[in-house]
Order: C-alpha cells, then structure tokens, then sequence
C-alpha cells in the first residue's frame, strides 16, 4: 500500500461507482485525487449489479470497453405477473445504445476504482473517514484512520462524499432526507443457478407474502454469468403498511416460489443477503457545499421508478468532476455552486415524475390495474420501459416521449412531491 498522503486537490469519501468515477475523471485531467474507503479491494458483495445502457455508455467512455467484454450481456427485461410475461428488448437509442450488462457488484466496483488508479488516483482501502475537517465553514478534508492505525489528516481543496445511501460522512456535514419523498428498502444475495446464462433481467410486478397477500413491490432475478443469479427484493415507503413487512422473510417467500424454476437451493444462498434503506429522487441535500458536492447514493441519485443507482452514480460523479475542475482551474470555489443545477437538469424531471409514479403504485389497488392493464398490453409496457430506463429521446417523438410529456405536465401540479 503506498504512503497516505497528507495533501490532495480533491477527496473523495467512499469508492463506489459514484467515488470512483469522479476519482477517474478528476486523475484524468491533471489533479491529484485520494480515493478512500473502509472496504478492502477487491471487495466482495453478496449483489449482482445490472447495468443499463445508460451504465453502460459511462464504463465505455471511461475507457473499460475491454472489460465490458467480460461482463455477462442482457438483451433487455423480462416482466412477470399473474403467470404472464412480456419481454422487453432495451430501447433504441442514439446515445446510449441498446447494450444491457450484469456483473457481480465487488468486481465492478473493483474494476473501476482500480482503473482510476491507473490513471493516477491514490486508493486508500482499509481506511474510514471519521470526520470531516471543517475550518471557517469550508470542508478541508477528513480525519482517516486505517486499521489499527492513529487516524490522520488528509487534507484536501476540494472534497467528494461518496459513501452511499447511509453517508455518515454526509450527515456529519449537515445533508438530510427529505422525509416526505419516497424511499425504498432492499434486499438481495447471490444464489448458484443453472438460469446464470439467461440473456434477460427478470423483474416481478408485484410480489405475495406468506400468506398470499400481495405487496407493492418487485422482485427481481439478474443472471450474473458466473454460475449466479442475483436474486432480491425492493419495497416502497409509500405503502402503507411498509414498516410491518419483514423483508428477509418476504425474500425467503419470494426464493421459494422461484426455486424450482430457477434450480436453486433457498437454503445455499453464496452468501449472507445484504439489505438496506435507498433514498431515492435526489432527495437527500444540499447537494453541494462551499467546498463539498454530495453524489450518488449519498445524495440519493436512485431511481424512483426501477431503484436503479447505478448509472445515476456514474453520471453525478463525472458531472461534479467535470464542476470541480473548472473550479480548480479557475480558483473559484463558488463554481461548486452550479452542480445542484447541473444534476437537476439530467435527472430533475424525471425523478420528480417517478416520485409520483411510486406514490401511485404504492397502493395495491392502484398496483394491481397498472400491472393488469400494462401486461396485456406489451406496446404500452415498450413505452413504460423507456420511461423507466430513462432513454427518452431528444430528436425523436413516439408514445414514450409523448406519455413522459403528459406526465411531467401533469406533475406540476405537485411541485413539492
């Protein structure tokens, strides 16, 4: 492990797609970036992470086409509900492409906090961010200990929180929740399956408790290509009987209906399955500071309509890399100031739409005539998907483009939701 440095342009607090792709643009153009985060690399993760072709173009423009090579292809989604299925291939797009991609999560965080260091970033693993160093209102770095070490200080111009959806780091600084927005919890681990070679993500509208009631909610099977399938679970906030569900043993339900089919073993996942609370629709803030910017799962950059963080990870972590350069180039902190605006201008509209898609599909009733009218219609759920996965075209006007319209017209009627 090389020897901490006391003195960088810019730390970022926390490695994942988020962290590590703004390390790797910031390395990229000439400045000194320190890459810290408690886990040690390569790291393991009971998830497999499916990666859109929005996550997609990102890795391809970081320069990791060679190891897209590696990663297992996904045509697009197969929708399940009710016994019914529709597959739906990725949509048609001119800037991201139609390509789909599913590898194990500690394997792609590895790969690209590793190719930030190849292009000049120091990774610090095995090292925690205790906290920040604040002096006259500016964040000046953190204190960082590795194990079973005296912490230090490392001190930076500017500084990237990064450290997901729980950011202590964040909080430690003043972000916050916007409690009245929807939020969602997850669940998910790794299983050895057969359906590991199946070219589609599997999403189930709707799943049942032990009981056969059903939940608001969708489970999810990823093949990972490795002899694994990424087996799990999301719930939203907005139903209202939420806090009572146990979602390990929703999960336990939902592996069980799917055992057979899949060739799996409930009882011999790879691994513990990993839950945790997202925060979704950028609604943790501020997002920037007079010397920080907040990105990814720590600013909760997930998608209220799918749950997917990864390509929104990617995305706010080159953007507030592209923001921070230009405020180093030009020694102007207050430059920081425009990422809010930057984030909101890519992701803005459609998360603001997709908070009010999942306040409506958190009621059953409401659930259930979505899915029932959606799945005996797949030109109708072509167009939802398009929404979803964020691929609406600019150049190009079909249903999609018209629904999301109507959509967004329709939200500006709740402009606080």
């Amino acid at each position: 492990m090389p020897t901490s440095p006391t003195q960088t342009d810019v730390l970022v607090i926390g490695a994942g797609p988020s962290g590590a792709a703004a390390s790797y643009w910031l390395a990229r153009s000439g400045y000194s970036v320190v890459l810290v985060d408690k886990s040690a690399f390569p790291r393991d993760t009971s998830c497999g992470g499916a990666l859109t072709p929005r996550s997609v173009q990102q890795l391809i423009d970081m320069g990791l086409s060679a190891q897209l090579e590696t990663f297992h292809t996904v045509d697009g989604v197969r929708l399940c509900s009710a016994g019914r299925t529709i597959e739906l291939p990725w949509p048609s797009h001119d800037v991201f492409g139609n390509v789909g991609k599913v590898v194990d999560r500690g394997r792609l965080d590895s790969i690209v906090a590793q190719h930030a260091v190849a292009e000049g970033a120091v990774l610090l693993d095995r090292h925690e961010a205790l906290q920040p160093i604040v002096e006259r209102g500016f964040v000046r770095g953190a204190v960082v200990q590795a194990n079973g070490e005296e912490p230090i200080e490392l001190r930076a111009t500017f500084v990237v929180v990064a450290d997901g959806a729980n950011s202590r780091f964040g909080r430690a600084l003043g972000t916050f929740r916007t409690r009245e927005w929807p939020y969602a919890t997850a669940i998910c681990g790794l299983w050895k399956s057969s359906a590991s070679a199946d070219r589609w993500l599997e999403s189930h509208l709707g799943i049942d408790d032990r009981n056969g009631n059903a939940i608001p909610g969708f489970g999810w099977v990823f093949p990972v290509g490795d002899g694994t399938i990424s087996v799990g679970l999301g719930l939203l906030s907005t139903f209202r009987e939420f806090k009572g569900i146990n979602s390990a043993h929703l999960l336990e339900s939902f592996i069980h209906q799917q055992a057979d089919r899949l060739e799996i073993d409930p009882q011999d996942s790879v691994d513990r399955p990993i839950s945790g609370r997202i925060p979704m629709g950028c609604s943790v803030g501020p997002a920037a500071g007079p010397s920080y910017l907040v990105v990814g799962d720590a600013a909760g950059s997930v998608s209220p309509f799918n749950g997917d963080g990864i390509a929104a990870a990617f995305e706010t972590g080159r953007l507030a890399a592209d923001v921070i350069a230009r405020a180093l180039k030009e020694g102007q902190a207050a430059i920081l100031q425009q990422f809010p605006r930057l984030v909101d201008r890519e992701f803005g509209q459609h998360f603001h739409v997709g908070r009010l898609f999942a306040r409506a599909v958190g009621r059953p009733t409401v659930m259930r005539q979505l899915t029932r009218v959606g799945m005996s219609s797949p030109s109708v759920m072509s167009s939802m998907f398009r929404i979803q996965s964020n691929m609406l075209r600019a150049n190009q006007t079909g249903p999609a483009e018209v629904a999301f319209a109507a959509a967004a017209a329709l939200s500006k009627l709740a402009p606080n939701a």
